[in-house]
């Protein structure tokens, strides 16, 4: 996928979380789900701070502040940029989940703001990044700012599918 195609998409995706916002009920928006899981609350605070974090590490890239070199992603983060598919992650992998808190849905909508900006700040660098200049993500190798892109785009599309499965356990 093309940067301007994966910016679209980002942005879809972005929007689809801020109008989930308004479909949840607020008594149910930090309850955990019947049988476990994440609530919806801590979805929105693991997927809007990885965003954040993705458009740190990829400005990094773009702005060539990254040692450069020909490593690259693992197997794993090939075929999840690749087909577009994150895969399963036991929560014990080291890295493998960012600390994630109860926000509010208040919160919530200042930090899809703050990830929008961050998008809209990093799009135009992303375009003239160097290839080898890449930064390390924890279960996915050394991606590049267009990988980083990419991964943001994967990684907000593998939750909205979380988003729905915890809508099934509510009956929302």
């Amino acid at each position: 996928m093309k940067i301007a195609g994966a910016r679209r998409a980002i942005d879809a995706a972005l929007d689809n979380y801020r109008n989930q916002l308004d479909t949840i009920p607020d008594e149910l928006f930090e309850a955990t789900p019947p049988n476990g899981g994440w609530s919806f609350a801590e979805v929105y605070s693991h997927i809007l701070q990885a965003t954040i974090g993705s458009t740190i590490a990829a400005e990094r890239c773009a702005n060539g502040t990254c040692e450069p070199t020909k490593k690259g992603l693992t197997l794993v983060g090939r075929f999840a940029l690749l087909f577009g598919y994150m895969p399963k992650v036991k929560s014990t992998e080291e890295g493998a989940q960012i600390p994630v808190k109860k926000l509010t849905k208040e919160e919530a909508r200042n930090l899809l703001i703050k990830c929008r900006n961050r998008v809209d700040v990093i799009t135009p660098k992303v375009y003239n990044a160097k290839q080898f200049s890449r930064f390390k993500h924890s279960r996915f190798g050394l991606l590049n700012a267009q990988q980083w892109f990419r991964f943001i785009l994967v990684h907000l599309n593998h939750h909205l599918k979380q988003i729905e499965r915890i809508k099934n356990k509510f009956s929302i």
